[in-house]
């Protein structure tokens, strides 16, 4: 089992929820990974099938995983439109702010993004990449969200 044999590893092990799992269903897999000893368990969340050719983040899901396992949010996969473009993925890069800052604003723990010099020429998922200046610019506001979550929720 691919689970037990990355928890066997000693290293820290990020589950990613697959697009049509519940996020409380992603307890299973924190806990097939902290049975082998290894409790240095992330779970992240890139989005739910949503009908065909989309994805949509719930934000509900993110406080229910964050009782399992700190949280990675995925800004850009969350945004991909799977088979949006006939024979390839589309996306919709123009919510990844919206849904990064929302995210951060939930408390996850961490984001993840996909980045690029040129992000229309990127290989793969070009439809959902950031550039560098981009990214630059959702850290700054990242970071802020971040500093009044904190604030707001010292005990």
């Amino acid at each position: 089992d691919l689970l037990l044999a990355c928890g066997r590893s000693g290293k820290p092990v990020n589950v990613k929820k697959g697009q049509f799992v519940a996020p409380h269903d992603m307890g299973h897999a924190a806990a097939k990974v902290r049975f082998t000893g290894n409790q240095a368990v992330t779970l992240t969340e890139r989005g739910t099938s949503f009908g065909y050719n989309n994805l949509v983040v719930d934000l509900r899901g993110l406080a229910i995983m964050r009782r399992i396992a700190p949280v990675v949010f995925d800004a850009t996969h969350s945004l991909q439109l799977p088979g949006g473009l006939g024979e390839a993925t589309g996306g919709a890069r123009e919510f990844t702010f919206h849904l990064a800052r929302g995210a951060v604003a939930a408390g996850v723990d961490a984001v993840f993004a996909e980045v690029h010099d040129d992000p229309p020429h990127a290989l793969s998922d070009a439809a959902t990449q950031l550039s560098p200046a981009e990214f630059r610019t959702l850290v700054v506001q990242l970071l802020a969200i971040r500093r009044a979550y904190d604030e707001a929720t010292a005990e």
